[in-house]
């Protein structure tokens, strides 16, 4: 075997190493291990032995130890060296001092130089899957994209730029994806596995991280600290629901979300092949939270059980359908977002047509900033008001104990002076 053979093996493994991302050190530790491993098998030992690869030349050395010792007990010529031997090679050489020579590789024959080539394909390849099991552990979360390189029933086999394998399986796909082979696919990592040292890395397109990920790459300020996602819930291809909150008062976390005429939310709902996202602003208020999650329906009234995490919802007929929304969806949303179960209830249709006043006409004793402050709870009207709890008031208007009552005593007043009128009559 020439030793230029030898040196454009290491040179095709260099190649190799720059392909499949393996560090120089590693590399050239890689090396003198396979060449260890060959002599060990070759001689049953390689501590004598000593490799030494030059990467920068582009070679490597051997070098071989041997014990100087008396002709008679000569056993061994790849551990020890006859003294006679020696001598003649240098006279100063005495009984128990080390021989060391450098060894030509290809003297060991054709058998080793292919052991040496199967030896390091293997190191390699087990260098390669630990570095794609760790590059790809440390991308759990993230969004990749990937190539469709083929489509089985179950799953579809995607290809990085590297052209590392990932799987994306049929219920981690929105019901509505359709793809075929050449074409480019954003997915976020959902996992990986490392099962008998064979790495594989799993996708998800229906993940609540995934619809994050979207919304963090759309949306700067979100990317930037200032809007914070604090839940999200999907119904995958069908309806999300996304609550946000920003710190800085001067930014309108939904309107941020959203843009000018739709213009971010827009290119997550065609990747999300036109799954209606709902954004809504996040509050600590329970009751403010949960009838916020069914809009676009208005609620009435609420009762709250948070002992038991339950919420009993009281809407008019007409608001009932789009709490519910097509198939449950909109309910079941609203439950996971809030994570409160919620009941839906019918109001009372006989209080429905008593006659009733829009608060706007009580402006002249409650503050306008009251009268919104209860319209934005679904309170139009003094009796839907009234039936809502003064403890639901206070925590889902955000409004002072003193302040609700003073309405509450507006509007009651109101209703027995009408009262009072009728029975003179």
């Amino acid at each position: 075997m020439a030793k230029k053979e030898s040196v454009s093996m290491i040179d095709m493994f260099a190649e190799f190493k720059e392909l499949k991302n393996i560090d120089r050190s590693t590399m050239i530790s890689v090396l003198e291990e396979s060449f260890k491993s060959v002599l060990s098998k070759q001689f049953g030992t390689d501590k004598n032995y000593d490799v030494i690869v030059n990467p920068d030349k582009g070679d490597f050395e051997i070098w071989r130890k041997r014990e100087v010792v008396e002709d008679d007990k000569f056993q061994n010529e790849f551990t020890q060296i006859s003294l006679s031997e020696a001598k003649e090679i240098d006279e100063d050489y005495e009984l128990g001092e080390d021989y060391i020579e450098a060894v030509d590789f290809r003297s060991f024959g054709r058998r080793a130089v292919l052991n040496l080539r199967q030896t390091l394909a293997a190191k390699i390849m087990d260098l390669q899957k630990d570095s794609l099991f760790a590059q790809y552990s440390e991308l759990v979360g993230q969004v990749v994209s990937g190539e469709v390189y083929q489509v089985w029933k179950k799953e579809i086999l995607l290809l990085d730029d590297q052209g590392n394998e990932m799987l994306l399986p049929k219920s981690e796909q929105i019901p509505s994806d359709f793809f075929k082979k050449g074409d480019a696919v954003r997915a976020v990592v959902a996992k990986v596995e490392n099962k008998n040292n064979n790495p594989k890395i799993y996708l998800s397109r229906t993940s609540e991280v995934f619809l994050e990920r979207l919304f963090e790459m759309e949306v700067p300020e979100i990317n930037d600290g200032l809007i914070t996602i604090k839940r999200i819930a999907r119904v995958p291809g069908e309806r999300a629901k996304i609550a946000v909150e920003s710190y800085d008062d001067r930014i309108d976390p939904v309107g941020a979300c959203v843009g000018i005429k739709g213009a971010r939310i827009h290119g997550i709902v065609r990747e999300l092949h036109n799954e209606n996202i709902d954004v809504l602003n996040y509050t600590n208020n329970v009751s403010l939270f949960i009838s916020r999650a069914l809009a676009p329906a208005k609620i009435s009234s609420i009762q709250i059980d948070h002992e038991s995490k339950k919420a009993n919802v009281f809407l008019k007929p007409e608001d009932i359908a789009m709490a519910i929304g097509r198939n449950g969806v909109n309910i079941k949303l609203a439950t996971k977002l809030t994570g409160y179960t919620v009941d839906i209830y019918r109001d009372d249709v006989e209080e429905q047509d008593e006659e009733d006043i829009v608060l706007e006409e009580f402006a002249d004793e409650i503050d306008l900033w009251i009268i919104e402050a209860l319209k934005s709870i679904g309170c139009d009207t003094a009796r839907s008001v009234l039936r809502i709890s003064r403890e639901d008031l206070i925590e889902r208007a955000d409004l002072e104990e003193e302040t609700v009552d003073h309405v509450l005593a507006v509007l009651e007043a109101e209703f027995e002076e009408e009262t009072e009128e009728e029975g003179e009559k």
